[in-house]
């Protein structure tokens, strides 16, 4: 039997090794700056033994916030040449050098949980995170909604979920001329096979050149990327973060006007994301207007924004059944499926925490079995950044934040929830 104390133990360790003082580092070497939503992942491990801990790294999170309200991707605290691209590639235009694109806003889920863990003791820092949570938001609903209401990403390192088969399509139409040459520093960290390919990485960069041209503005980026797509990942994570946000704001006294009325038009949004095909919820290219008929991790986020779906959970249901350590972050039954190439098979602890914790809320009954795959895969394979959902060997990064985080907040045994 598994020694869960020592593995509590080894997951704050974790968590301290890659403390920077005031923000956490995703790993050492493959991943040395503060990205968005680890780091709010990074809060949630913290809360569950350091609660001031956990708040500076929110707060250090939101020091980086665009006069837009948008919050970076990656904010670059330090200068750190392990890292392509860099801040001399993207030319961010907020108070810290970042790049500039956004990553899924959990940010909000998070600063409710710990809020709602020591109430009195948490008061001032919440109020002073709140309104910040809020212009956020608001940026997403000013540029990131379609006519439908769902979230669209305009990068693939946006969605957090980089090199998934959903995008497969829109960067197919990518032209990457003028990107030239450059030097990648993942594949020197971590095994080329485990990530993505030279043609993903020159359309990233050339998105990246783009978005860099024109001083990263909203309104021209709208009218000129070739790359919008209408994302599960997205939009039910800030349907959910929504939620949290609203509930936060009402328990503070906080003004909350238009909230409810976007929570509304993300319900709709979330509904447009439907494949009746498919039968399920699945991306879709607002370019062409078509589906990129997957069935993928994020299509099991709906559960966490609070709709049901019996058809989903039927897909769940299959691709579960074909792995010992899910959830497989693309159909396993997909010609498509690779097992250890990023998010296009891997299975991730926090997706599973996303996808568990929602169906738990919603009472499901697959909620155990998905925190039952995600703590038998760390016991058996450790802290990586994610696994082979097929025989749970570790891929990736190791000593990784947010599988830690993970673990200690939800899936191992001593955890609260």
């Amino acid at each position: 039997m598994a020694d869960y104390d020592a593995l509590d133990a080894e997951a704050r360790r974790i968590l301290h090794l890659n403390d920077r003082g005031g923000y956490t580092v995703p790993t050492d070497g493959l991943y040395p700056y503060q990205w968005n939503w680890d780091s709010a992942f990074a809060a949630f491990g913290f809360a569950q033994f350091d609660l001031d801990r956990a708040w500076v790294e929110l707060e250090t999170l939101m020091t980086g916030q665009w006069a837009s309200g948008m919050v970076p991707h990656i904010l670059f605290h330090q200068v750190d040449d392990r890292y392509f691209p860099g801040p001399d590639v993207w030319q961010g235009v907020g108070p810290i050098p970042s790049s500039g694109i956004t990553q899924p806003a959990v940010a909000a889920i998070f600063a409710r949980l710990i809020y709602e863990q020591a109430p009195e003791e948490s008061r001032d820092r919440v109020m002073a995170l709140w309104p910040k949570l809020r212009a956020w938001h608001r940026w997403f609903m000013d540029w990131r909604t379609d006519d439908a209401g769902a979230i669209c990403v305009t990068h693939p390192w946006e969605a957090g979920r980089d090199n998934t088969p959903e995008w497969d399509a829109p960067l197919k139409r990518i032209d990457p001329q003028g990107v030239g040459e450059y030097t990648r520093r993942d594949t020197s960290h971590v095994d080329p096979a485990m990530r993505p390919t030279k043609f993903d990485y020159d359309r990233y960069i050339w998105l990246v050149n783009l978005g860099a041209s024109v001083g990263w503005d909203d309104a021209k980026l709208k009218a000129i990327n070739p790359f919008r797509v209408a994302d599960p990942t997205m939009t039910f994570i800030l349907l959910r973060a929504h939620r949290d946000l609203l509930a936060l704001g009402e328990a503070l006294g906080c003004d909350t006007a238009g909230i409810a009325d976007e929570i509304a038009v993300l319900e709709a949004g979330a509904r447009s994301l439907w494949n009746p095909e498919l039968r399920c919820f699945d991306a879709r290219d607002v370019v062409t207007g078509d589906w990129a008929g997957c069935v993928s991790s994020a299509s099991f986020l709906c559960w966490g924004a609070g709709i049901d779906d019996a058809e989903t959970a039927a897909h769940l249901d299959r691709v579960m059944a074909k792995v010992q350590y899910g959830v497989p972050s693309h159909d396993p039954e997909s010609p498509r499926f690779e097992p250890k190439r990023y998010w296009r098979g891997p299975s991730w602890a926090i997706m599973n925490y996303l996808i568990g914790s929602g169906l738990a809320a919603m009472g499901k009954p697959q909620a155990d079995m998905v925190r039952d795959h995600t703590r038998a895969a760390i016991e058996h394979h450790g802290f990586a950044e994610y696994f082979d959902p097929l025989t749970g060997d570790p891929a990736g990064g190791s000593t990784f934040t947010w599988t830690a985080a993970v673990w200690l907040g939800w899936a191992s045994p001593n955890a609260r929830g």
